[in-house]
Formats: structure tokens, C-alpha cells, sequence
């Protein structure tokens, strides 16, 4: 555990430097956790985003928070995301929630979600990349995705091509990609208020880090 969580606990170290850190540069974070599936409800998505979301305003950042979202209220948050990291020196987005593999495709399952079959997904979920699409279009100096989506895929049962965990994918410049848990592997909810991996990421947010060139 402590292993994976080195790479994006070192660049959120970076990111959440501080007050001083902050007034150079404007940051913005969206924030969704998901919880309330009707066919695999999950414990702790929502409290994961509460955490997240308060540590990273405690680091000056502005944090758009949502929980329980359905897929137009997702595309919805992700271009306002969009639109106010525009001009910004540093974007974050977290996701905690479902998550599954299509094909080598990465797709966030919403709350309210209806799937049974395969084919349903990729209409029904919002692809990884759309989220990197506005990334990449603001131009922010530095931008990092983590996705502690890796939980059991509830979709692959039955299917060819939805697999276990989230593919791996490639980043963009100037932008990291952090998985709770390795490409292809499933997370662990956690039996406790937070799931395991955003436990860690929590607590190293508020460390004192590298800068981030230093970090990349």
C-alpha cells in the first residue's frame, strides 16, 4: 500500500504546499464520490469525497464536491470543472466510486446507473477521458487524476471485454494518473468511515512536500 501511494502522495504534498503556495497560484479540484448503486451500493465513496474535498480546501484549493451523481450531473460538474480551471496553475480530480475496464477504456460508473449488459456501459458511464479532454484544453501547469475506482467491477459478470480494475492509461504532459491500486487489480472499500487508500492519501495532503517540478 504504502508503495502505490508514494507517486501521488509526493505531487498532493506538492500541490497542497500551503497558504503561500496557493496565493501564486490558483488551484481547483472536483471532487465526486458515488455510493448509492442500486445493484452494488458501496460504504464509503461519499465520506472518501468529504475527506478529500476538506483536506484540499484546508490547502487553498477551490473544490467543486459532489456526491451521488448521476451521469448528466457528472458531464455537468466536469465542464464547470473545466471551464474554472481555465487560466489556473494546477487542476485535481477525484473520483471514488465504481469504476470498470471496457476494452482498454476507462469508465466512472454513476450512481444511477441501470446496466446489465456490456454494451450498455460506454452509454450509460462517463469515460476517463473526457475528464483529461478538459484538462488538457485549460492548459493548467500541472494536473493529476486519482481514481480510487478499482473496486469490484459489478458489470463483468458475463462479459468478454469489462474486466477486473481500471486500465492503465497514458497521461498527458504535465499530468499524472494515480490508481488506488495497481492497473487491472481491485481496491478495497475499507471497513472503516474511509476506504484504505484515501485514508493515506488524507493524511499526506497536509505534509509538507517537494515542489513540483521536483515531484515529475
Amino acid at each position: 500500500m504504502r508503495a502505490a501511494l508514494l507517486a501521488p502522495a509526493l505531487v498532493l504534498a506538492a500541490l497542497a504546499a500551503g497558504p503561500a503556495a496557493a496565493a501564486e497560484e490558483a488551484r481547483v479540484a472536483l471532487v465526486i464520490g458515488n455510493a448509492a448503486y442500486r445493484d452494488s451500493p458501496l460504504v464509503n465513496p461519499v465520506n472518501d469525497a468529504k475527506a478529500i474535498s476538506a483536506a484540499l480546501r484546508a490547502a487553498g484549493f477551490e473544490v467543486i464536491e459532489r456526491h451521488n451523481q448521476g451521469a448528466t450531473d457528472m458531464r455537468r460538474a466536469i465542464r464547470e470543472f473545466g471551464e474554472k480551471l481555465r487560466g489556473k496553475g494546477a487542476g485535481l480530480f477525484y473520483f471514488a466510486g465504481h469504476g470498470v475496464q471496457v476494452n482498454g477504456r476507462n469508465f466512472l460508473i454513476p450512481a444511477n446507473a441501470d446496466i446489465k449488459y456490456e454494451d450498455e456501459i460506454e452509454d450509460q458511464s462517463v469515460d476517463v477521458s473526457l475528464v483529461l479532454g478538459k484538462m488538457e484544453s485549460a492548459k493548467a501547469r500541472i494536473n493529476l487524476v486519482i481514481l480510487d475506482a478499482c473496486r469490484n467491477n459489478p458489470f463483468a459478470r458475463g462479459s468478454r471485454s469489462a474486466q477486473q480494475g481500471l486500465a492503465a492509461m497514458e497521461a498527458p504532459i504535465g499530468s499524472l494518473i494515480a490508481y488506488a491500486t495497481s492497473p487491472g487489480q481491485v481496491a478495497s472499500d475499507g471497513l472503516g468511515r474511509n476506504g484504505l487508500y484515501t485514508q493515506h492519501l488524507v493524511r499526506e495532503i497536509e505534509r509538507p512536500g517537494l515542489k513540483v517540478e521536483d515531484v515529475f
